[in-house]
């Protein structure tokens, strides 16, 4: 993800939706968990049994970011696939 120019993220942290690829609704709010910027420009979230935000099963899963920067609108974008085998 890339931030709009000008516009610092690290003050908020950003927000992950992980659904699986056979769901076609968009994220609902108790989808999203609370991630970290790794750099500013990437955020990441824990996924796993021990101590992660989450546990998915094996499959192929749809990954949403959202972020709210100050001053700018809420952004929320498909930011790729994960795959779990």
């Amino acid at each position: 993800m890339t931030a709009p120019a000008g516009v610092d993220v690290t003050g908020t942290p950003p927000k992950l939706a992980v659904l699986p690829v056979t769901n076609r609704a968009n994220p609902e709010s108790s989808d999203w968990h609370t991630g970290d910027w790794t750099d500013g420009t990437e955020a990441r979230l824990l996924i796993g049994p021990d101590g992660g935000a989450l546990t998915l099963e094996r499959g192929d899963y749809r990954v949403y970011v959202s972020f709210d920067p100050p001053g700018s609108e809420n952004v929320v974008r498909m930011s790729g696939h994960l795959g779990i085998t």
